[in-house]
């Protein structure tokens, strides 16, 4: 079954973007490990060669919090974008935190669906969690199986919920 072959029965509100979420508190867990990562090489190579690494390290760990921060909100997209092709109705995505994850709360008439993940880039996770019940995946997998992502997590969110049955 393909997602355009879906019925739309509800309209969509939603006004189709997806807020930024750039995360202190990642920063923050990336700042403290950078500076306990430099004051290890204080005895080996000095005060110098410690400040080179933390701001090494620190500018490392912000690129990657910003690219998983940008692999999280496209998987998120184009959950939504797939959502409201098959006829979802998202009525509207506000940003959210939990804990270091980074996170959107989708508003729909079946509830709330908490998307998101851990953004940083070689370790990021996408979690996508409904009615208490969540699974997360790596997110380079979810992003090659965006399609078949989407069309389950539809099927399971929104048909299960209005009673529709294969």
């Amino acid at each position: 079954m393909q997602l355009e072959q879906r019925s739309r029965s509800v309209e969509s509100t939603w006004s189709g973007s997806v807020p930024t979420a750039f995360d202190g508190r990642i920063l923050g867990l990336v700042v403290i490990l950078a500076g306990f990562a430099a004051s290890l090489n204080v005895p080996y190579g000095g005060l110098q060669f410690a400040v080179v690494a933390f701001a090494l390290l620190v500018a490392i760990g912000t690129v990657a919090h910003v690219l998983g921060e940008r692999q999280l909100r496209r998987l998120t997209e184009g959950l939504l974008e797939h959502w409201l092709e098959a006829g979802a109705p998202i009525e509207d995505v506000q940003r959210s935190s939990t804990g270091l994850r980074t996170e959107w709360t989708v508003l729909t008439p079946s509830g709330e669906v908490t998307i998101g993940g851990l953004a940083l880039v070689p370790i990021g996770r996408f979690a996508v969690e409904w009615n208490g019940v969540g699974d997360s995946v790596e997110a380079s997998a979810a992003t090659e199986h965006l399609d078949v992502l989407a069309g389950d997590l539809y099927e399971e969110i929104f048909e299960i919920e209005a009673g529709v049955q294969r």
